[in-house]
C-alpha cells in the first residue's frame, strides 16, 4: 500500500498511485509545460492577411458562382447551394465553409438594410 507521500494529487485529476496497471499506471510525475511549436500556427488568420482579403473583397466583389449561391441562399435553398458550391470548389468541407461565409454576408447585408431603414 503506498504511503501518502508517494501519492500525488492534482487539482484536475484523481489521486495517482504508483501502480503497474490501469489508467493512471506508472510513476507519478508532473507534466512538463512546453510552448506550442511555431510550425503549428500554419494557416491561422493574421491581421494583415485578413485586411488584404477584406480589401480585395471590397474592390472586386463576389465571383459569379458566389453570387448565384447567394441567390440560392436567399430563397432558402441551402442544400442546393451546398451542392452547387461543392461542384465549383471541389471539396465538401470547403463548400460548407464557403456556404457559411456567404450566409454570414447575407445576414450582415440584411442587418445593414434594417439599420438603414
Amino acid at each position: 500500500m503506498p504511503t501518502s507521500s508517494q501519492c500525488i494529487q492534482t487539482a484536475d485529476m484523481a489521486i495517482r498511485y504508483p501502480m503497474a496497471v490501469g489508467l493512471n499506471k506508472g510513476h507519478p510525475v508532473t507534466k512538463n509545460v512546453t510552448a506550442p511549436k511555431h510550425s503549428r500556427r500554419r494557416g491561422r488568420l493574421t491581421k494583415h492577411s485578413k485586411f488584404v482579403r477584406d480589401m480585395i473583397r471590397e474592390v472586386c466583389g463576389f465571383a459569379p458562382y458566389e453570387r448565384r449561391a447567394m441567390e440560392l441562399l436567399k430563397v432558402s435553398k441551402d442544400k442546393r447551394a451546398l451542392k452547387f458550391i461543392k461542384k465549383r470548389i471541389g471539396t465538401h468541407i470547403r463548400a460548407k465553409r464557403k456556404r457559411e461565409e456567404l450566409s454570414n454576408v447575407l445576414a450582415a447585408m440584411r442587418k445593414a438594410a434594417a439599420k438603414k431603414d
